[in-house]
């Protein structure tokens, strides 16, 4: 039979054995464990680098986006400034042209109402002319008639005075040419026959 103190110190031995192989165990666990949260951490670390990269190169991209953004903006605003510049000049023309014209057709108005008023005067003038000129051809006309007619008048009652004068003389004197107009015709018949000339046969 074994002795009771080698079984004892054998048991003691065994529990020593187990004590250190689960201090190594645990040992090792620590240093896995500690390996592992490296491992975490530098990953972690180096996705923190690449997102820091990345996001530097977007803050780039977006700081040279932003520069050509606000070229672009500039450019536009001095295109603006100068389209804006370049519309005002025109419009400072335009209305200065307009101006210009305005005043030219209004001193056209003007003229055109002043030769209206002119023309007016004058027709107006014209036509009193006319009327009047018209009433003195009618009393003028009148008095021609009334003239005329009076003289017609005067020359029937003088034509009508002469010629019963010549009528009464021609009565007076009748007698007288008739007794000449026998005579020369007696005196004619006579040398007629001295000729021996019938005066019928004439």
């Amino acid at each position: 039979m074994p002795s009771k103190t080698k079984g004892k110190g054998m048991k003691a031995g065994s529990q020593k054995k187990k004590k250190n192989v689960g201090a190594d165990v645990e040992a090792k666990s620590a240093h896995r464990l500690a390996v592992l949260e490296k491992e975490l951490l530098q990953d972690h670390l180096a996705l923190r680098r690449d997102e820091a990269r990345r996001a530097k190169a977007s803050e780039d991209q977006l700081r040279w986006r932003l520069r050509v953004l606000e070229a672009e903006l500039e450019e536009a605003r001095s295109e603006g400034k100068a389209v804006y510049a370049e519309m005002s000049r025109q419009c400072q023309v335009l209305q200065k042209e307009m101006e210009t014209r305005s005043r030219q057709l209004e001193e056209e108005v003007r003229g055109l109402r002043e030769q209206l008023e002119t023309c007016q005067r004058e027709a107006e003038a014209a036509r009193e002319g006319a009327e009047q000129a018209l009433r003195e051809r009618d009393q003028t006309l009148a008095q021609l008639r009334a003239h005329v007619a009076d003289i017609e008048a005067k020359y029937e009652e003088i034509l009508h005075g002469s010629l019963n004068q010549l009528l009464a003389k021609l009565r007076a004197v009748k007698p007288q040419w008739d007794g000449a107009v026998l005579r020369l015709h007696t005196k004619y018949k006579e040398r007629l026959r001295q000729f021996g000339l019938n005066p019928l046969d004439l």
